[in-house]
């Protein structure tokens, strides 16, 4: 995707009879060759009654080492047991273990189908202080046809050995409650080894349907 943009230190401004104001252009006034990033489809996982949904380096196209920011999308993902709550982690060793050690902080704000209660606030019980299990990434989803979990993770950096891996996650869920959930999650894995491969499942039971989709961004 190529962007246009002004350069206003040597854009000329000058008064005109009939308007006023002009632009007498010069050489470089418009910059039309500015060349902006873009998202580069990396693989799409399908689940179908799946205990999990796992992206590890150098299995199916999948290259954690090629970009400083990665953005997985979740989309419509259904759990198959009611009340669950979705959760990922990362792996150091190409996916044999996944219990990198984080930190991370949540709030969410929600909103009831009765408009009887809403909220906004910390959550504490969803941090981790250097821990190593899964990270969940919203309140619990419901498994009627109609319920399901969408949302975004953003993965910094994962093949960096100097640095921590920071991540951000949004997601939208339809709860077992009827509620809707707008959840943030934010943290980092702790480690400076490189990322590797990352986990995605539900606390308990199969991820019945949905996709994740794998993006690195240029």
């Amino acid at each position: 995707m190529a962007i246009s943009k002004l350069n206003f230190n040597s854009l000329n401004v000058t008064p005109t009879a009939s308007k006023g104001i002009g632009f007498d252009s010069g050489a470089d006034d418009l910059e039309a060759s500015f060349s902006g990033g873009s998202m580069q489809f990396i693989k799409k996982l399908t689940a179908s009654s799946s205990a999990t949904l796992d992206f590890v380096h150098g299995s199916g196209g999948v290259d954690f080492s090629t970009h400083k920011e990665y953005v997985f999308i979740f989309n419509n993902l259904h759990p198959q047991t009611d009340d669950q709550i979705f959760t990922f982690q990362g792996s150091i060793d190409a996916g044999s273990n996944y219990n990198v050690a984080i930190t991370s902080t949540t709030f969410f704000a929600n909103h009831n189908e009765a408009d009887s209660t809403a909220a906004l606030g910390y959550q504490g019980n969803f941090d981790q202080a250097q821990g190593t299990g899964f990270q969940q990434t919203s309140g619990t989803t419901g498994s009627d046809n109609d319920q399901c979990n969408v949302g975004i993770l953003h993965l910094f950096n994962p093949s960096s050995t100097t640095f921590v891996k920071h991540f951000i996650c949004r997601t939208s869920i339809y709860s077992a409650t009827n509620y809707a959930v707008d959840a943030n999650v934010a943290g980092y894995f702790n480690t400076t080894s490189d990322i590797d491969a990352m986990q995605f499942k539900y606390q308990s039971g199969n991820i019945d349907a949905g996709t994740i989709t794998l993006y690195g961004i240029a």
